[in-house]
């Protein structure tokens, strides 16, 4: 079947969707976003190709389609992108950044179009490994809270060990009820093993120590292989047409054949603004260099296994095991001897005091034991692999053993991934960029635990544009990136660069518009200030003044955003007493809490204003009366401690560019675009934003950010 069929008849496909669904009405952008991506899936090769056998060589097809709100582009690109994959024998892989945008994916819109579809298709979430318990690990944990035997079940962290030994009685033995009754429930049938679906989800120090891991998983030589949670689910995914991921999963899993292969698969990336980031933090890596006592329990454990199993190669862990730790109390010596005047002088109240390595260069004396830690880990990690393998042969050769052997297999694995994390670490932080090349963020930090002093190593690479075509597009076919904020100051240029596109002869770009009246349904009130918003004093001050002054007017929903937790902290001190029962704060109550109390509030005719930050500036659906109002305290550039952000701004600025025009405007552009977006979310809402920062008008960088703003009508108000 030729491109242009496969094009056409997923075009008709969504066509019929659109008329099947009652009360649906045809919105000519959302048709446009449907036809760029029929066209974009049609076009890609799919498949291994043999181009010694004189076939032509793959073709890829990519498409940035920035949708604004109210496009509804999850059907613009589920119905095509369904109907084209299963003509083409092939599967669907959509990727999100929310677990909200998920749920909606797999409890509303993909259901919905599975009852439209003339062809059946069958869709899967997709989680990892973590998001499930491990029956074993449950086991040894429901009796005791804890794990019962050093030589069998010490699997965890020393850090973690001391907080347990802290723990009041009454914590412990509610920890022992807790994991019996998860177990029993397990056991009943009564919950399938993912934590998400739990009444309650568990505190991550409660979860941590029952949740799936790959490093400690023997998978099918498990004894519990056949209630395996994570097994079960992934049989799902075998069998699935479409299938929902995350960002996360989707990059930590690249190689790993967890999901469908990209180069033969149809990728739809959607919430696409968050994929730099998370490509930073999936190639970022840290090492602790003061809790060590971990390698010692690791050599012993590899010692014991390794002589059980005949492993040769275990001859030399006794030495890796003890340069390492000479090496890593040399490197924490070094640290301290270097920076330690910088990292002590720093208020400890806002995490821990972190110092950065100018240029990515560091010092000399560093160089040395990084290499050495980096070869005794390499060493002691082939050893491992050893064991490893040698462990996986005598579970196949003996399943009646199958339990013995899972627990061994467990107890390295549990401790490997903190050797791989020293490895992977050492050696990002000696590459040396050759002239003119891109240096690594390096940086070390310093926290206080109890009496003891905690000192880490972290690097990570600084363009995520770069990762991700090395690691990412590299192996991508056919690809959809979309969502509400792909522009930046009215241009592609930016986003195209952060995800590795820009230059891309495989990539389009496509704008659709929202279907709002911006100019009719909303007004930007620019509500300015005296003092400058760089005054962060006098500025936080009389914008206190003014929000207090606007909010006390509000009838229904509202939304108040702020730049940091100080300034929020200020607002809410500044709250008049009538006023404090209107306003509800972030983290004052779980999230989903304080959204059902905010929506009671509004439906029964009362004031309700969220204060919030960053993450509710994102994501948060509040049409009509329960968002009329939306004000933004301040203009949301990035922190400016950021050690990546910080390496990336030097190294601009060495090779002779503006760091602020080029990369903190654009991403800010963005930001504010996510956050002016929670105000007008249906054809029938009308609301007000308010920006209480002047720089947006008065400034050159001001004009631009209100270019990548939906057209509102403006209003400029002088200082109160």
């Amino acid at each position: 079947m030729s491109q242009q069929v496969w094009a056409a008849q997923a075009l008709e496909s969504f066509d019929a969707v659109v008329s099947a669904t009652e009360g649906f009405r045809s919105r000519a952008g959302q048709r446009l976003m449907a036809q760029q991506v029929a066209r974009t899936f049609s076009s890609a090769t799919l498949g291994k190709v043999d181009e010694e056998s004189g076939e032509a060589a793959p073709k890829r097809s990519i498409a940035v389609i920035q949708a604004g709100t109210g496009v509804g582009k999850s059907l613009a690109y589920c119905a095509p992108a369904i109907a084209l994959a299963l003509s083409r024998g092939t599967r669907v892989l959509i990727s999100t950044a929310t677990v909200a945008l998920q749920e909606q994916l797999v409890n509303k819109d993909l259901p919905a179009l599975a009852a439209l579809l003339p062809q059946p298709f069958k869709f899967a979430l997709a989680k990892g490994r973590g998001r499930y318990v491990c029956k074993l690990k449950l086991d040894r944990l429901a009796g005791t809270g804890e794990a019962e035997e050093e030589g069998e079940d010490d699997l965890f962290a020393e850090e973690e060990a001391a907080a347990r030994a802290k723990r009041p009685r009454h914590e412990t033995e509610a920890r022992i009820q807790f994991y019996s009754t998860m177990a029993q429930t397990l056991s009943k049938g009564a919950w399938d093993g993912d934590r998400d679906s739990l009444d309650t989800p568990p505190e991550p120090e409660v979860w941590s120590p029952v949740a799936a891991e790959g490093a400690s998983c023997t998978g099918k030589h498990c004894p519990a292989f056949s209630q395996c949670t994570y097994y079960d689910k992934r049989k799902e995914l075998v069998g699935a047409q479409v299938i929902v991921a995350n960002h996360d999963l989707l990059l930590s899993s690249l190689g790993a054949r967890v999901l469908p292969e990209l180069d033969n698969c149809l990728l739809v990336l959607d919430e696409a603004h968050h994929l730099p980031s998370t490509a930073l933090d999936q190639f970022s890596c840290s090492m602790d260099l003061s809790r060590i006592t971990w390698i010692e329990r690791l050599a012993s454990r590899g010692l014991r296994i390794g002589a059980l199993l005949e492993v040769e190669e275990i001859a030399d862990i006794p030495k890796h095991s003890a340069q390492l730790r000479q090496t890593l109390q040399d490197l924490a010596r070094i640290v301290m001897d270097v920076y330690g005047a910088q990292l002590k002088s720093q208020p400890s109240a806002w995490g821990p005091a972190r110092v950065r390595v100018p240029r990515g260069e560091l010092p000399e004396q560093l160089i040395a034991p990084l290499g050495l830690l980096a070869a005794s880990a390499e060493g002691f990690l082939d050893a491992l692999r050893a064991i490893s393998k040698a462990l996986r042969a005598e579970m196949r050769d003996k399943p009646d053993e199958a339990k013995r052997l899972s627990t061994l297999y467990a107890q390295i694995g549990m401790l490997a991934p903190r050797l791989e994390a020293l490895h992977a670490t050492a050696q990002l932080l000696l590459q040396d960029a050759p002239e003119g090349a891109v240096p690594a963020a390096k940086w070390f930090t310093l926290e206080v635990d109890g009496d003891f002093i905690v000192v880490k190593a972290h690097a990570s690479p600084i363009l995520p544009g770069t990762t991700l075509r090395n690691h990412l597009w590299s192996a991508v076919r056919g690809a959809v990136l979309t969502s509400a904020t792909l522009t930046s100051c009215g241009h592609f240029d930016f986003f195209l660069r952060e995800a590795g596109l820009h230059g891309d002869e495989a990539t389009t770009t496509l704008e659709v518009p929202s279907p709002f009246n911006y100019a009719a349904q909303g007004t930007l009130i620019a509500a300015e200030t005296r003092a400058d918003p760089k005054n962060a004093a006098q500025f936080t001050t009389e914008m206190v003044d003014a929000l207090l002054h606007d909010i006390a007017r509000v009838e229904y929903g509202a939304l108040v955003l702020f730049t940091s937790r100080e300034q929020m902290r200020q607002a809410v001190d500044a709250l008049p007493t009538a006023m404090r029962s209107v306003v509800l704060v972030q983290n004052a109550l779980p999230r989903t809490q304080l959204l059902r109390r905010h929506r009671e509030r509004v439906e029964n005719g009362e004031p309700s204003v969220i204060f919030g930050m960053q993450s509710f500036g994102e994501g948060l659906d509040l049409p009509g009366r329960l968002c009329e109002s939306v004000f933004i305290t301040k203009l949301p550039f990035a922190p400016p401690d950021d050690p990546v952000g910080e390496a990336r701004a030097e190294w601009l600025r060495a090779v002779g560019r503006d760091p602020f025009s080029e990369l903190v405007v654009p991403a800010t552009a963005i930001r504010l675009a996510q956050w002016v977006g929670r105000a007008i979310r249906t054809e029938e809402d009308m609301a007000h934003v308010y920006c209480y920062d002047k720089r947006l008008t008065r400034t050159s960088y001001g004009q631009r950010l209100l270019k990548g703003l939906p057209p509102f009508a403006l209003e400029q108000r002088a200082p109160l």
